[in-house]
């Protein structure tokens, strides 16, 4: 379950008590909640059902499909979550305009079991690993149907670049079978620019100009720019080919399996190199529940 999404990179408990008038009564604690904020088909089913069972702290869970989407709740105020999921290149330009609070690692003891190498490159974005720590990290790639693509390009056929996304002529080959792309700007001009062999992290104008002529190029074949559906597509065979994130693709390879519909999905990590993400969870400097969100992160 790892959808979106950084530069590209080679490869816890407050209880407020109810107050009332004098009574033989103990008071009671109030309600314990966390609101999260994440990406969807994002987290396993039944894990914070199991969270509020361990903890009795209810969550109220609510999804976006894109990091503008969280940002912009964010830079608005008020938005009411306690814990959010921003990725990291979003994450550096957040934390400068002091939207997170740090977080107090003395309530998070299983960092100690986080990746070394994930919070290393995390740092880059978030120095000293102040303010996040990682929920998920993935890559984006190409995701296909093994069958349809040996149908259109021979028995011996593969997928293993970025041509055949960015060759026009290659990718009209998919067309009929249904082609879907990110619509994530972060994801899809650094791939055209690594194609290009420019820096896929450039910001010059005429490097994103030229990135943007080249989607702009193939975009007849492409049946819809979208961050959310293609797992459904690409699982029922009613799409053939994808610039995904390597946990839906999963997804979507195990959903074809257990339905045992005849749909085998490939992932394709391509040749030239792809873009690997780290989704983080933060507290939003804003948090009212900051004990829970801790426990939650934990």
């Amino acid at each position: 379950m790892i959808p979106n999404r950084c530069k590209w990179i080679w490869v816890g408990a407050a209880f407020a008590l109810g107050l009332g008038g004098i009574s033989s009564r103990p008071a009671q604690a109030a309600e314990r909640i966390v609101n999260f904020y994440n990406w969807s088909n994002y987290i396993a089913p039944g894990v914070l059902d199991a969270f509020t069972k361990e903890t009795g702290i209810k969550v109220v869970y609510d999804t976006f499909d894109a990091n503008e989407t969280l940002e912009t709740r964010l830079l608005a105020g008020k938005s009411g979550y306690d814990v959010v999921v921003p990725t990291a290149y979003f994450l550096k330009r957040q934390i400068t305009a002091n939207i997170f609070q740090k977080l107090d690692k003395s309530k998070l003891p299983n960092l100690a079991n986080a990746w070394p190498e994930v919070t290393a490159k995390l740092a880059v974005y978030d120095p000293g690993n102040q303010y996040a720590a990682n929920y998920m990290w993935g890559t984006t790639g190409i995701g296909y149907n093994i069958k349809t693509m040996k149908q259109l390009l021979g028995p011996d056929g593969k997928i293993d670049g970025w041509d055949i996304i960015f060759d026009p002529d290659k990718l009209a080959k998919f067309k009929g079978c249904g082609v879907q792309m990110l619509d994530s700007a972060d994801d899809i001009l650094p791939a055209a620019l690594n194609y290009l062999g420019l820096d896929p992290n450039s910001t010059k104008p005429d490097d994103l100009e030229k990135a943007a002529a080249l989607v702009s190029r193939v975009r007849p074949s492409v049946r819809k720019f979208h961050s959310l559906g293609y797992l459904h597509g690409l699982a029922t065979g009613e799409i053939c080919l994808v610039v995904g994130w390597s946990g839906d693709i999963k997804q979507a390879q195990s959903r074809a399996a257990e339905t045992n519909n005849g749909v085998e999905i490939g992932y394709a990590i391509p040749k030239e190199g792809e873009q690997m993400f780290f989704d983080n969870l933060a507290i939003p400097a804003e948090a009212k529940n900051v004990a829970e969100a801790h426990e939650l992160r934990n």
